[in-house]
């Protein structure tokens, strides 16, 4: 090397690192100014890594920001990825260990390295060879996310790498922070103008279904929950009811205001977040069971009106992605502050609907007539028996003077009128002969005056008339001898089909009481029959609320039928309601009895639907309107199999086969009664207990059923091991133990041949 060599060398290093200092001013310049012409984060985002990922030479870059609510670092945008964002915890990884620590690191062997999370390149196929990663600073040295770059494409990150990254990413930590603040600006405020609209929108509708309906599906977005419901208090019942669950299968549902997570919320007026349910013990996992929904997290507001009063509660279920926040509880507290208003105004607005409905519906309804008057004295409304009885529609009556109405010999009733409404107290005249519309009637008549609530107003008057005329009193006669729905069609003329016989479809219908003779010799004659005729006055307004026909009575033992001499549309089910009503009846009877000192008792109900033959038998002077046929028979079969099954409702595979409604039962049997030679399966109805009378009834029924799979295929230990789960559950469940007993017979001495599970009766 000559003399002057060292000077020219020392000369050019001196250019270089001019040169690569006056590029780094401009690189930095340049980064400030892009970044200060962005206006939203996303062009930040894309032109820092740009930048970054030139500047250094190396393949990829990725900007994490942290989010100090979830304590994640987030990125939007990952150079040569499709992903738009992801997230990873503030303390995981190199990068959670850069912003943690506030160092920046070189790593040039990621793979040895424990922080590095190598699962990344695994699934996505790339492979990292080294890494520089930084902190990015605020000027205050708030440390507000990590710049990370990947694979320098020749050699490693030297330190100058890491200082020229240090200081580009803190050029836009004013320009980043700035931003992120303007779009958390934005949008909470397009958040709070959506809110204000759909809240202005919600208070607008009166319609309760409506308006339940649009709160839950609002919540349930807002809330980025999987189902939400509204429940409201009813103060008559004391219970928590909802008409809408998002996701959910229930049109109402209804439970005591103290019970389960809405009731505490209702009950203490206070909110409950619970990110575990299944860790709660108030929480009641039944309803997950029964829809196959699982509960993960809860949130449960009460709602309350202008007066601080608790008219229901908000619950949400399962935050997507993670646990309620607070802001989630804050923000459901003012959305159900801000509907609570317009929830109770709907809820009276349906209360005042519903009653006028149920008010409409039950005039109409009405046997008797009812007509209203206005205080001049003209028509109001008319009910559909007042025009049946006075020979017209009603809306013919309405808006005529009533004293037009009648004739001369019923003035008296215009006069009587205005009596009642001087004094404001009603007046009944019994068989009153009375002529309206010219029409003439026999009838029992009810004057009363319409009051305001206050009790000053006048309001106009009422006229109530049971028509008593000879046919209504016939009626009522021949009802005491017969079914009222046998005399109704024979003193309408239609007769024909009673004289003769009729083949028809129909379910038939057997009780008996159990213990009896233990009765009859306890009580004598004269007990005995007043005992008889409080029992049947219960049973037979079981099967005339449903339509049923009262066949005969067989001493102690009642047979009635369903479908004749009418038929309905839901005939099987009208059955099994009215044998669910009897056993409950019967059981608020005991409660009585048992109260006075009385003996009580138990009965056995069969069913079965099948094709009937019904009509008049007997002789010419003596007749009797019955049904017959082999259909009868079963039906009273079963009646006597409920002796053998523990069991107090019976039903047959054509009954429940033909059930509309849904029922709690189980499948019982295949057996051969007594007389027959075909086997018949047999199900029995439990909807008439409750969780104290048959505790765990549906897991229960589910090991039963499982049970009789077992025992119908010969598998006698794995049927018997099912029962005694069903014991377990329900120690009382005495066909339990009937089965139990005949797996360890069959067990004991296989049965020859084939073995179908049929089971044979040897008694009726």
């Amino acid at each position: 090397m000559t003399a002057n060599a060292a000077p020219i060398n020392a000369g050019r290093a001196r250019r270089i690192r001019k040169d690569l200092a006056l590029r780094r001013v401009q690189v930095l310049l340049e980064v400030s100014r892009r970044c200060a012409l962005a206006t939203r984060l996303d062009d930040i985002l894309v032109t820092l890594l740009e930048m970054t990922s030139r500047e250094l030479d190396c393949d990829r870059g990725t900007l994490f920001l942290n989010d100090p609510e979830t304590g994640e670092l987030y990125s939007r945008v990952a150079q040569g990825d499709l992903i738009r964002e992801i997230r990873i915890l503030n303390n995981s990884g190199i990068a959670g260990s850069v912003f943690q620590s506030g160092e920046g690191l070189i790593i040039d062997d990621p793979y040895s390295d424990p922080r590095f999370n190598a699962s990344v390149d695994e699934r996505t196929g790339y492979r990292t060879r080294n890494i520089l990663c930084v902190p990015v600073r605020t000027m205050a040295g708030d440390i507000i996310g990590v710049m990370q770059s990947l694979n320098k494409n020749v050699g490693g990150f030297s330190d100058d790498d890491l200082q020229l990254l240090a200081e580009m990413t803190s050029q836009t930590a004013i320009a980043l922070q700035s931003v992120r603040y303007v779009e958390q600006i934005d949008r909470i405020r397009i958040k709070e103008m959506a809110f204000l609209e759909m809240v202005s929108e919600i208070s607008a509708e009166l319609d309760l279904s409506a308006l339940l309906g649009r709160v839950v599906v609002e919540t349930t977005r807002m809330l980025g929950a999987e189902r939400a419901t509204i429940f409201l208090h009813d103060p008559a019942t004391n219970t928590l009811f909802s008409r809408v669950a998002v996701g959910g299968d229930f049109n109402e549902i209804r439970f005591p205001a103290h019970m389960g997570i809405a009731g505490a919320v209702f009950t203490s007026a206070t909110t409950m977040n619970i990110p575990y349910a299944y860790a709660d013990l108030r929480f009641n996992p039944a309803f997950d069971r029964q829809t196959g929904f699982f509960t993960r997290s809860i949130l449960c507001v009460p709602i309350l009106n202008k007066h601080g009063k608790v008219i229901g509660v908000t619950q949400v279920l399962n935050k997507k992605g993670g646990v309620f926040t607070d802001e989630d509880e804050q923000r459901l507290k003012a959305f159900t502050a801000q509907i609570a208003i317009a929830l109770e105004n709907s809820k009276l607005f349906d209360d005042v609907r519903r009653m006028q409905g149920y008010n409409d519906s039950m005039l109409q309804s009405m046997s008797n007539g009812v007509i209203t008057l206005d205080p001049a004295g003209k028509v109001v409304t008319c009910n559909a028996a007042g025009g049946r009885i006075w020979g017209g529609e009603p809306l013919a009556l309405i808006g005529r003077d009533f004293a037009d109405l009648v004739d001369e010999a019923g003035k008296w009733v215009v006069e009587r009128l205005a009596t009642v409404k001087e004094r404001g107290v009603s007046d009944i005249f019994p068989d009153a002969a009375l002529s309206i519309n010219g029409m003439a009637k026999s009838v029992n008549l009810t004057l009363m005056p319409l009051l305001a609530s206050e009790g000053s107003k006048d309001l106009g008057s009422m006229l109530m008339f049971e028509d008593i005329s000879n046919e209504k009193r016939m009626k009522s006669t021949m009802s005491r001898y017969m079914d009222p729905v046998i005399a109704a069609q024979m003193l309408d003329g239609d007769t024909h089909d009673l004289l003769g016989g009729v083949s028809a479809e129909a379910t038939v219908m057997f009780t008996d009481v159990r213990g009896f003779t233990t009765i009859t010799e306890e009580y004598g004659a004269q007990g005995t029959v007043s005992f008889l005729n409080e029992y049947f006055s219960l049973m037979v307004e079981c099967i005339s609320k449903e339509g049923g026909m009262l066949d005969k009575f067989i001493g102690d033992a009642i047979m009635a039928c369903f479908g004749l001499p009418m038929a309905h549309d839901d005939d099987p089910d009208r059955a099994a309601r009215t044998a669910i009503s009897m056993i409950s009846e019967m059981w608020r009877w005991n409660t009585d009895r048992r109260q006075h000192g009385l003996k009580t008792v138990d009965m056995g109900v069969g069913l079965n639907t099948d094709m009937v033959v019904s009509g008049n038998i007997g002789s010419p002077k003596r007749m009797d309107y019955t049904v017959i046929g082999d259909g009868v028979n079963l039906a009273a079969r079963l009646e006597s199999a409920c002796k053998a099954y523990s069991a107090r409702i019976l039903a047959s595979e054509s009954t429940v086969s033909k059930l509309r409604g849904t029922y709690r039962m189980r499948d019982i049997d295949l057996v051969v009664v007594k007389g027959k030679t075909q086997p018949v399966r047999v199900f029995e109805l439990l909807d008439y207990h409750d969780a104290k009378s048959f505790p765990h009834l549906p897991d229960v029924v589910g090991h039963f059923n499982d049970a009789i799979v077992d025992y119908r295929a010969a598998r006698w230990d794995s049927a018997i091991g099912r029962f005694e789960n069903c014991l377990k559950l329900n120690p009382g469940d005495a066909l339990s133990k009937t089965y139990i007993g005949r797996c360890e017979t069959l067990r004991a001495a296989p049965p020859v041949g084939d073995w179908d599970g049929v089971w044979v009766m040897k008694d009726k």
